[in-house]
């Protein structure tokens, strides 16, 4: 089975720092400016439930067609967001917390101001190859 999937970090003040590309589906021409548009317009659904909760993995909190956002919110409300069309929640969740070690480890780095985008070619490398091993 063809899967896709789109990965964003979101900074406090809603500004996208990483975008990517992930899965085997066939890409479309339009797909991204799509995945993009379905994950700005769940922010607010994130913003809305990342107050209610302690829990830092939101799971699936919004649907559009076959596709499903899931979202996993950092102790400093940076918002890593996930478009996809599988439904393995602990291969997200692991997936999450393992971008989550590497997002710290990027934040230590003192060439790296925060909020700004995240532009290293290791960090997409890992990034992707995480994606390969749990989506």
């Amino acid at each position: 089975m063809a899967t896709t999937a789109c990965f964003i970090i979101v900074s406090r003040n809603d500004i996208p720092i990483y975008e990517t590309e992930l899965g085997s589906a066939a890409k479309r021409e339009d797909a991204a400016q799509l995945h993009q548009f379905i994950l700005h317009a769940a922010l607010d659904v994130v913003q809305d439930l990342a107050w209610t909760t302690s829990a830092m993995f939101l799971k699936a909190i919004d649907r559009f067609n076959d596709l499903v956002v899931s979202v996993y919110v950092t102790a400093g409300h940076t918002r890593f967001m996930l478009l996809h069309d599988s439904r393995s929640d602990d291969g997200i969740k692991s997936f999450f917390q393992e971008v989550h070690e590497l997002y710290i480890k990027t934040l230590l780095n003192p060439l790296y101001l925060p909020g700004s985008r995240i532009t290293s070619s290791h960090f997409d490398t890992k990034v992707r190859g995480l994606g390969r091993k749990y989506l």
